[in-house]
């Protein structure tokens, strides 16, 4: 699982389409620092400069499933949850990312792709499975490939 990947799409209960314009791919690289830890640096465009934001997912007690390392870090964070859903490995990965923040639970899904486009099969398979989990296409934001970061 380790390596860049593009930030293809994302869906959640937070979010509101309506609300938000364009939005800038970005992409995320996940290095293995060791049997149960993963270094997840993601580098997003931020008023119009490149901006690293690095987190870390130490495995849990559930095969399969991460939390966020130093997790006091983060104000208002409760619990954090990334697991992966699906994968091919060499073409995209599905993530199911779940937060307690302020004792309130938002979850998110995000469809990766090793390469800024991904085939619209693919896109469709992403749009029917978090519609399945009861989000709209409101909740559904698809990113604008950048030549940035």
């Amino acid at each position: 699982f380790q390596g860049r990947w593009y930030v293809i799409a994302i869906a959640g209960n937070s979010i509101n389409k309506r609300r938000q314009g364009p939005v800038k791919m970005y992409s995320s690289t996940y290095r293995l620092l060791d049997n149960t830890t993963f270094s997840v640096t993601s580098l997003l465009v931020r008023n119009g400069l490149c901006d690293r934001l690095t987190r870390t997912f130490v495995q849990s007690s559930t095969p399969g499933q991460f939390t966020l390392g130093n997790i006091n870090r983060y104000k208002g964070i409760q619990n954090y949850t990334v697991r992966v859903v699906s994968s091919s490995y060499d073409e995209f990965a599905i993530l199911f990312f779940k937060k307690v923040f302020k004792n309130r639970e938002y979850f998110k899904m995000t469809l990766y792709g090793r390469s800024k486009m991904v085939p619209d099969d693919l896109k469709g398979y992403f749009v029917l499975f978090v519609k399945s989990l009861g989000l709209t296409d409101n909740n559904i934001l698809f990113f604008v490939p950048t030549g940035n970061c």
